[in-house]
């Protein structure tokens, strides 16, 4: 369910978008006011950034940039492991990773005040002689750690793979960077509205609550956490790697994230490789919003799927059987909540939460994921009977991170969307959304048009960033992708002009490339990675069975 989106296999993730993100499996997916950064001193910082060398001492403070001494720090490389119980160094050490931290200023417009880390990695080429350059990867999310990924991306790479120095690196305030707890009781906040105007009034007081306890305990660097600040971030690393250019891998989130990059710093970026792209244009708080007829054509596959299995998940012999299993569980949370597992692991999860679940299995056709759906509707669908539940195997911890907050920083996935872009304010208006989407999509159009803790959030310090000129990239998409559909990807390739386009067809599936074990996706990526040159023209592959 949560993606540590991620992280079990290559890339799959966001938190509520991208592939390899975190939590992101799961879901897929605060700022002070005014103090705004001027547009003047915005460019001047990204010009000043934007060099291969850093800019003279007299010209950053002509410009007012003064970002010279990041560019030109040197990271000290070593030792993945953080202390005894850190569970993840040991193994990035035992695959020749090593980790350095990474100097950034908290505000850009500011570059002499504050300053703050960001945790990289690094699994070094070892064929020299034919070096191309460094990979920068970046998981989905928002608020994915990357640090953990270069074994895996070079697995992905395959032969080409030993031509990179391959960069993990986790966002500031996620993961081993400068960290960001927001303190909050869930660690997902894309729960539905529910059924009625009360479960609606519930998750109002429950997000402005949200929003107000991250502010309360972070509002010092809120208003710097975004993704036109990650950006600056990476530029920064590109500068410390000694890099004139930087490649990158980015999944979900980070295909938004890549975008910016290359609007912000044009001709500072190699090979750009887009999983499962969001259209910048459609980036906003409701980040599920749109998505609902492709999650339903998936879960409706997935019933197909588990109708042929009955004898082992009981869920029904057809599939609109297995359907009626799934609104039986629905109904029944609305009228009270459900208890499933035991003891010290047992979830009371009500119908603002069991969408969620819902939404959470259906990211993944491959047979494994399809699987473990099953089980947990299973076990949902004896919790309507009251029988006693066990919760299958990897599943309580899920859930104590996504219901309960336990285990890991919260919040930060949010900052960074809420950052980014204003979110309508009136709660009105949004109940008038969900209302009007119940009626086409009642299970999946409360989750996608809920309020969230950005409706209560301090507004962002920039605008958006807008897609203003081309960049050649190679984007990859499925069909059937149920958390950054497919029309996303296609508006992208329309405005990157020079880009190219790989479909897969036929795949339910949220990211692809070294995950999903489709040899003609895998191969034009690699291909583009060892050569630099992209398809002639956009390439269809077909989703391999057996």
């Amino acid at each position: 369910m949560r993606s540590h989106e991620a992280a079990e296999a290559p890339p799959t993730a966001d938190r509520t978008l991208g592939p390899a993100a975190r939590r992101a499996s799961s879901v897929g997916l605060a700022l002070a006011a005014c103090l705004a950064v001027t547009p003047t001193l915005a460019v001047a910082a990204e010009a000043a950034s934007a060099g291969a060398a850093p800019p003279s001492a007299s010209a950053a403070n002509r410009s007012g940039a003064g970002l010279d001494r990041y560019y030109r720090q040197r990271p000290a490389w070593g030792s993945c492991v953080t202390g005894p119980d850190d569970t993840t160094g040991p193994d990035l050490d035992g695959a020749g990773v090593q980790c350095a931290d990474v100097t950034v200023p908290l505000d850009y417009a500011a570059p002499r005040g504050r300053t703050i880390t960001v945790a990289i990695s690094r699994l070094k080429s070892t064929d020299t002689r034919h070096r191309i350059g460094a990979i920068l990867l970046n998981t989905g999310g928002p608020g994915g750690p990357a640090l953990a990924h270069p074994p895996t991306a070079r697995a992905a790479m395959k032969e080409v793979g030993a031509r990179y120095d391959i960069v993990g690196f986790d966002p500031r305030f996620v993961g081993r960077s400068t960290p960001l707890d927001c303190g909050w009781p869930l660690g997902m906040t894309w729960l539905s509205a529910g059924a009625d105007r009360a479960g609606f009034d519930r998750q109002v007081a429950l997000q402005k609550s949200l929003a107000d306890k991250c502010r309360a305990t972070g509002a010092s660097v809120l208003p710097h956490i975004s993704t036109r600040n990650t950006a600056r971030d990476m530029d920064v690393i590109r500068g410390a790697l000694g890099e004139r250019k930087i490649s990158y891998l980015g999944y979900s989130y980070g295909t938004y994230l890549g975008t910016v990059y290359t609007q912000m710093f044009p001709g500072r970026h190699d090979r750009m490789v887009l999983d499962g792209a969001i259209d910048p244009g459609d980036y906003r708080p409701r980040l599920l919003e749109g998505t609902e007829r492709e999650n339903e054509k998936a879960l409706s596959d997935w019933a197909g799927w588990a109708a042929e299995r009955h004898g082992t998940y009981g869920l029904g012999r057809t599939r609109a059987e297995v359907l009626a299993s799934v609104d039986r569980v629905v109904a029944a949370s609305a009228r009270g909540p459900l208890t499933i597992g035991s003891g010290a692991d047992a979830f009371r999860i009500d119908d603002s939460q069991v969408p969620l679940l819902l939404f959470s299995g259906i990211a993944d056709d491959t047979e494994p994921a399809r699987a473990s759906f099953g089980e947990l509707l299973s076990v949902l669908v004896e919790a309507v009977g009251g029988a006693p539940t066990t919760l299958p195997a990897g599943f309580a911890g899920e859930l104590r991170y996504a219901l309960r907050g336990e285990g890991e920083p919260t919040g930060a996935q949010s900052a960074i969307i809420c950052g980014d872009v204003a979110a309508g304010r009136d709660p009105e208006q949004y109940w008038r959304d969900i209302e009007r989407s119940r009626a086409a999509h009642p299970l999946f159009g409360p989750l996608t048009r809920n309020i969230n803790p950005c409706a209560f959030w301090d507004r962002p310090r920039e605008e958006p960033t807008r897609v203003r000129r081309d960049a050649p990239a190679l984007i990859v998409a499925a069909t059937g992708d149920p958390r950054t559909t497919y029309k996303g990807s296609v508006e992208l390739r329309r405005q990157l002009p020079s880009s190219r386009l790989i479909t897969l067809e036929g795949a339910n599936r949220h990211a692809l490339y070294g995950s999903y074990a489709n040899t003609c996706v895998d191969d034009q990526v690699n291909r583009y990675l060892a050569t630099g040159k992209l398809p002639a023209k956009d390439r269809t592959c077909v989703k391999e069975t057996g």
